[in-house]
């Protein structure tokens, strides 16, 4: 929506805090309307087309063994896929949206993110579009709000090109990072006993995708449950998201580790049982991904291990959370010589 050198500090430097940023951004000039379609191409030295290629011909789907069954039910890729998403959520996800947004189970959020990845639609055709809604104006704030934390990543790329491996603070490059493949992979798959945090990584193991608020706590997990390295999530996301891209995936991961700018103080540690607890009240979305659970009352879908009816199927928990947290605690407090 703006070129990263224009939005600025008064002394000419990058933000490194959110609000600033986007507080300077919206008072600079609104974005401008996406670009018409150019009405012609001309393209030089182009092959005859009994040459060409079709899409199909270039064999990209995966075909043995076929994998991607799941991502073909979610996704309908391509500029048309593009602009009914959108007019989906126009009519369906914007209202409601700055109350609802957290609830995984609910279809509260715009899922455009993966169209806004590969250029189905441009963000400044989202952005027009829901500034022109009839709804109410908190969500279409919240909504743009989101939009601008795009936009912030992108600004962090830009002057931060190496996000991706660097830590943004350098605080975290003593960060005594755990080197445990077997809970790295038990997370991956979907294994750690925390209901909401296997339900989350069976999501985007099926999809390609997964809920933001999800994202936070299996991202926090990771980090400070399981204390290995955010690049290790980074790059896992990267390999399975269908959104994943150089600004927004490492930046994320960055703020949820405590390492990135703006990011969430370290000691911010979510609880994944009262994460679900909140957002997942009924155990609706666990029960979707976890389907082991599906029998269990919403009273202990969060913590089945309290439930004699836990089944054998699931794992007990990975890592117990008091002791986590408190591990995490003093692991972090050794970097800065406490």
């Amino acid at each position: 929506m703006h070129e990263p050198w224009t939005v600025l500090t008064k002394s000419g430097g990058p933000f490194r805090v959110f609000t600033a940023f986007w507080r300077v951004a919206r008072q600079s000039a609104e974005p401008g309307p996406s670009l018409p379609a150019p009405k012609a191409f001309q393209f030089h030295d182009m092959p005859a087309a009994k040459d060409w290629l079709r899409l199909d011909d270039l064999g990209l789907e995966p075909r043995a063994p076929n994998w991607a069954g799941g991502l073909r039910e979610t996704w309908d890729p391509g500029e048309a896929g593009g602009r009914r998403r959108l007019e989906v959520f126009l009519s369906d996800g914007l209202d409601g949206y700055a109350t609802n947004r957290d609830r995984p189970n609910l279809q509260a959020v715009s899922r455009l993110s993966p169209c806004l990845r590969f250029g189905n639609v441009s963000v400044r055709q989202v952005w027009h579009a829901v500034r022109a809604a009839s709804a109410n104006e908190d969500d279409i704030d919240k909504f743009l709000s989101e939009l601008g934390w795009r936009e912030f990543c992108y600004h962090l790329l830009f002057h931060e090109p190496d996000i991706a491996r660097q830590n943004i603070q350098p605080r975290f490059d003593a960060m005594p990072w755990r080197d445990d493949p077997t809970a790295l992979r038990a997370w991956q798959r979907g294994r750690t006993g925390y209901p909401i945090v296997d339900a989350g990584m069976r999501q985007l193991w099926a999809t390609g995708w997964m809920h933001n608020r999800v994202r936070m706590i299996v991202a926090s997990f990771l980090t400070k449950h399981l204390l290995i390295d955010w690049r290790e999530g980074e790059a896992w996301f990267w390999d399975t998201l269908v959104d994943a891209d150089p600004a927004n995936n490492p930046a994320s991961w960055q703020w949820v580790a405590g390492s990135g700018a703006d990011a969430a103080p370290y000691f911010r540690i979510f609880n994944p049982i009262l994460q679900g607890e909140r957002f997942d009240p009924d155990g609706a979305y666990v029960r979707q991904w976890v389907p082991e659970l599906a029998d269990l009352p919403p009273s202990v879908i969060h913590k089945p291990w309290a439930s004699p009816a836990r089944p054998d199927a699931y794992p007990a928990p990975i890592v117990e959370h008091g002791f986590a947290r408190r591990r995490a605690l003093e692991t972090f407090a050794e970097t800065k010589g406490e």
